[in-house]
């Protein structure tokens, strides 16, 4: 009988550690399936906030949305390349070398706007190249060159709704000095202007 009583001590501490055993195991299943039903949710929504409507306008409009829901954010700038051009010959021959800086909604934008400055930068050439010094004297002349610089960029980069600002009988209309809420390029800015 001696020899049965040290089994059946035995046999009673087996039933606790399979107790906790379970206890162990059910809770590691219940954090396990609210972790996974976590990562699924925010991975659905992820996927709801990257989806392209096939218009491609899931991608354009996302950096305005974030524009406008923080309208604290700093600016951003992209800065070309300083240009130097000769200017339409009135009396003497005229060379204007500028520098722009483009202020652009948000840095999804700025990026954009980096990957098309080949582009931007021969239009941005053929409309310094066709102005003549005298265009060019005053504050107001060099605020409408950036004026027409911000929303050849902005024709270039949004497409042809920018231009919806024209008058309506075709003639060519004088550019706004403020651009469009929506246009990804706000404002061309010259951080040097030198006309020799």
């Amino acid at each position: 009988m001696a020899e049965k009583k040290p089994e059946a001590d035995d046999a009673a501490p087996a039933k606790p550690k399979g107790k906790l055993l379970l206890f162990i195991i059910i809770g590691v299943l219940v954090l396990a399936l609210a972790g996974g039903g976590a990562f699924f949710a925010l991975k659905k929504k992820h996927t709801a906030d990257d989806e392209d409507t096939g218009d491609g306008t899931a991608q354009t409009e996302k950096p305005h949305k974030a524009k406008k829901d923080h309208p604290d954010a700093p600016p951003v700038f992209v800065k070309f390349e300083p240009f130097t051009v000769k200017l339409q010959p009135e009396q003497t021959e005229a060379y204007l070398q500028a520098t722009p800086e483009l202020r652009v909604l948000d840095a999804a934008t700025g990026e954009r706007v980096k990957q098309y400055t080949p582009e931007l930068r021969h239009k941005v050439l053929l409309l310094l190249s066709g102005k003549k010094p005298s265009e060019l004297s005053n504050p107001q002349g060099v605020q409408r060159l950036a004026n027409e610089i911000r929303d050849a960029i902005n024709l270039i980069i949004d497409g042809p709704k920018s231009k919806a600002k024209g008058a309506a009988d075709g003639a060519p209309a004088v550019p706004s000095d403020n651009a469009g809420p929506d246009d990804s390029v706000q404002a061309v800015l010259f951080t040097s202007f030198i006309i020799q």
